[in-house]
C-alpha cells in the first residue's frame, strides 16, 4: 500500500519580510542624492534607479539580520546569505527577486523592463543577417508615491520620538466648567479662538443629570470640551541648497534635509491642513518643484544663488494671505551665484564675493519690508559663512541654527512647531 507523508508548509522566506521595515530600512538608498552613485552605479538627476542595485540593497538589509525571524528559512539558505559571494547563489537571488516582486504587489516600486528594440537587418548577397547585439539595457525602477509619504511618515514619527512627543494630533477632553474653577482662571473666549464642543459627552452628561426625556436641557456644569490650541496659519518655503557641496567632503548633506522636508511635508498636511508649504531648489539658479518630486530630486549644478532662491521664494509667498509667512533656508554653503539683468549667471566660488553678498543681502531686506521671516539652518561653521548667517539673521529678525545633518531635523521642528501654537485651557 502507498503512503505519503504531508508536513507542516512553513511558507517562502520571502513571505516573512516586514516589507514595511526594509523600506524604511531602504530610505537614504531610495533617497540617494548623487552621494552614492559611485558605489551603485547610477548617474545624478537619474530618478530610476537599476534593480540589480536594488538587489544588492535588500541584500546588505537582510544580511544585517532582524528582518526575518527565526524558522522563517532554513540555515542553509541563512548561511548562504552571509556569504561574500551570496548574490551569485541562484538561491539567495530567487530569494532578493521574491522580496522585490513584493514590493511591487504591495505599491512601494514600480519596476520599468527596458525596451526591447530588433536591431535593423544588414542585407547580404545572400540573405539577412542581423547585426550583434549589443549589451542589453539594464531593468530600472522608480519609487512611489506611496514610498514617499511612507518615508515621510516615519521620519516625521523618528524626529517627534527624539523631541519627546510619542504621537501628534491627540486631544484632551476637559470639562469646561470645573476646569476653569479648578484653575481659578476666567477666560473670555473671543473670535477667532478654538472651541471644540464634545457633543456627545455634553448630552449624555445632561441625559445622566435629569434623565432621558425630550427636550434634554443643558446646563453649563454640562458642558464638555476639546481641549486645543489656536494654529496661527502659516505658508512656508523650505528654500533647499542642492548645490554641489551638499555631497562633497566625504558627507551627504542633502539626503537628510530631503528627509526632514518630507517630514515637514507630512506633518503640515496632517496636522496644519490651513497651512502651505512649497519647495524652491536653488543652485546655479532656482526653481520651484512640486512636493511631490521631493524625494526624487538630486543635488545639481557647483554655485549657489541665494539671491535668486529669495527671490523666487518671495512671489511664492506674497500670494499667500496667511497670518504668518517665512522661509526656511538650508543651506551648507555661502552665495557665489547671481542672476544679472540680461539673464547671465555672475560665478565667483572664491570667499565671499562682495558684489554677490550686497546683492543677497538687498534681497533679505525686501523680505523684512514684505514682512517674510527668513529662518536658516547652516550645516558649515566656517567663520565667513556664520558671520554671513548672523547678518541674515539680524535684519529679518528670523533664528539661526548652525546644526548638523543629524540634527537638523529636530532643530527644524521644534522651530516650526514652537510658533505656530499657544495653549488655550
Amino acid at each position: 500500500m502507498k503512503f505519503m507523508r504531508y508536513g507542516k508548509y512553513l511558507g517562502e522566506p520571502a513571505d516573512a519580510v516586514d516589507l514595511e521595515e526594509l523600506v524604511k530600512r531602504l530610505g537614504d538608498f531610495f533617497l540617494q542624492s548623487g552621494f552614492e552613485s559611485q558605489f551603485y552605479g547610477m548617474n545624478e538627476m537619474d530618478s530610476e534607479k537599476s534593480m540589480e542595485a536594488l538587489r544588492q540593497a535588500i541584500l546588505k538589509a537582510l544580511q544585517e539580520g532582524d528582518l526575518l525571524p527565526e524558522g522563517a528559512m532554513s540555515d542553509e539558505l541563512r548561511e548562504m546569505l552571509q556569504n561574500a559571494d551570496a548574490m551569485n547563489n541562484n538561491a539567495v537571488r530567487d530569494l532578493l527577486d521574491k522580496v522585490m516582486e513584493r514590493m511591487a504587489q504591495e505599491g512601494f516600486i514600480n519596476p520599468r523592463q527596458p525596451p526591447q528594440v530588433t536591431p535593423p537587418p544588414q542585407t547580404s548577397a545572400r540573405g539577412q543577417v542581423g547585426q550583434p547585439q549589443g549589451r542589453q539595457m539594464e531593468a530600472r525602477f522608480e519609487i512611489t508615491d506611496k514610498t514617499i509619504d511612507f518615508l515621510g511618515f516615519k521620519t516625521l514619527q523618528d524626529l517627534l520620538g527624539s523631541l519627546g512627543r510619542s504621537s501628534f494630533g491627540r486631544h484632551d477632553t476637559r470639562d469646561l466648567a470645573t476646569g476653569i474653577e479648578a484653575s481659578g482662571v476666567s477666560k473670555q473666549y473671543e473670535f477667532g479662538d478654538t472651541l471644540n464642543l464634545d457633543v456627545s459627552e455634553t448630552l449624555f452628561n445632561a441625559v445622566r443629570r435629569d434623565g432621558a426625556k425630550v427636550p434634554i436641557e443643558i446646563n453649563y456644569s454640562d458642558l464638555m470640551v476639546h481641549q486645543c490650541e489656536y494654529h496661527s496659519s502659516c505658508a512656508t518655503v523650505v528654500l533647499l541648497d542642492c548645490s554641489h557641496s551638499m555631497i562633497l567632503y566625504g558627507e551627504d548633506r542633502f539626503t537628510p534635509a530631503k528627509r526632514v522636508a518630507m517630514a515637514l511635508s507630512h506633518l503640515i498636511r496632517t496636522q496644519y491642513p490651513g497651512d502651505t508649504l512649497s519647495l524652491v531648489l536653488f543652485h546655479d539658479s532656482a526653481e520651484e518643484v512640486p512636493l511631490g518630486e521631493l524625494a526624487r530630486v538630486q543635488v545639481g549644478p557647483y554655485y549657489t544663488n541665494t539671491r535668486e532662491g529669495l527671490r523666487l521664494a518671495q512671489r511664492i509667498l506674497l500670494r499667500q494671505k496667511k497670518d504668518m509667512r517665512q522661509i526656511v533656508m538650508i543651506t551648507d554653503g555661502k552665495p557665489s551665484a547671481l542672476t544679472l539683468e540680461d539673464g547671465r549667471i555672475y560665478k565667483n566660488a572664491f570667499g565671499l564675493d562682495p558684489f554677490v553678498v550686497g546683492q543677497t543681502l538687498e534681497e533679505v531686506n525686501k523680505c523684512k519690508r514684505a514682512g517674510i521671516m527668513i529662518n536658516t539652518f547652516m550645516l558649515a561653521s566656517d567663520y565667513s559663512l556664520v558671520h554671513f548667517v548672523q547678518k541674515i539673521t539680524e535684519m529679518c529678525r528670523g533664528k539661526a541654527y548652525f546644526t548638523t545633518p543629524y540634527t537638523l531635523g529636530q532643530y527644524l521642528l521644534m522651530d516650526y512647531m514652537s510658533r505656530k501654537t499657544k495653549q488655550i485651557h
